[in-house]
């Protein structure tokens, strides 16, 4: 993937980039490789001054590491998140995936364990940006208004990006929805993790699978355990989930087909009784 071709067009502004992160030796890495991409870095080494360096720039993407002095990275992502969203890759010490679920549930959109290469960072960031892009196009007409995906009690405004579930609105990140639009683009099909990494993530070059993993896994925990299924060592597939009033309606409903399958798997206190 070339530079150039990611790097702004002439006589548009840089990215703005905030790196929150209190290992001088690793903050000083980031800041010269996206500089070199000719994008404008500030560094904070703490988590007051990180919320402090996010309100003032206004950046269009932060990286963020988990552990910080003053308060943690998860502190910082729910304060910036709350001011004004913006998108943020976390930086974890940890292969632990409960941190990276917690950081994905305060508003994280993608996240990289240290050591890292500094290529895939910057590949990470500029597919976030394109996420950022897409989710920020312009306000879609008449006829894509009417362009939502519905799978039983699920329902996905793609124009609108918004997703409920059994009548309840579910916020999701960019990420977590752009994940769901494709998995729900193809019904039923299992996509590997390699198909996702470069569909979602744009990233066709990933050196691991658990950041697909951990998303999936905040989708369950937002969407119910049961929307997509995960076939092992493949990938994973949407599941159609079924209209709890469909589903209440089939069972009251009667049916001149019942199959003797059905029949056994009936309740019993309709039956005569048997004789004594």
């Amino acid at each position: 993937m070339s530079t150039s071709d990611q790097n702004a067009a002439p006589g548009t502004a840089p990215v703005r980039v905030v790196v929150i992160e209190d290992e001088l030796t690793i903050t000083r890495a980031i800041a010269d490789r996206l500089t070199a991409e000719g994008w404008e870095v500030t560094t904070a080494s703490d988590g007051p001054s990180g919320v402090r360096a996010v309100t003032e720039v206004r950046p269009d993407v932060v990286v963020l590491d988990v552990m910080l002095p003053g308060f943690d990275g998860l502190e910082v992502c729910r304060r910036i998140q709350a001011d004004e969203p913006v998108p943020v890759l976390m930086l974890t010490a940890r292969d632990d995936e409960t941190d990276m679920l917690v950081g994905l549930g305060v508003g994280a959109d993608d996240y990289m364990t240290k050591p890292f290469s500094m290529r895939e960072l910057v590949a990470r960031l500029k597919a976030l940006l394109r996420r950022m892009r897409r989710a920020g196009a312009p306000a879609p007409s008449e006829s894509e208004k009417q362009d939502a995906l519905q799978f039983g009690d699920l329902v996905i405004d793609r124009a609108g990006r918004r997703v409920m579930r059994a009548g309840a609105p579910a916020h999701l990140t960019p990420t977590e929805f752009d994940l769901l639009l494709c998995l729900a683009n193809a019904p039923g099909t299992v996509l590997t993790r390699e198909q996702l990494l470069a569909d979602v993530w744009d990233w066709v070059d990933a050196t691991g699978t658990r950041t697909v993993d951990s998303h999936v896994k905040a989708l369950r925990r937002k969407l119910g355990s049961d929307l997509v299924r995960t076939v092992h060592g493949v990938g994973y597939a949407l599941e159609i989930p079924e209209d709890p009033e469909d589903a209440a309606g089939a069972a009251t409903a009667p049916s001149s087909r019942t199959s003797p399958s059905d029949l056994s798997s009936m309740a019993t206190p309709n039956l005569p009784a048997a004789a004594s």
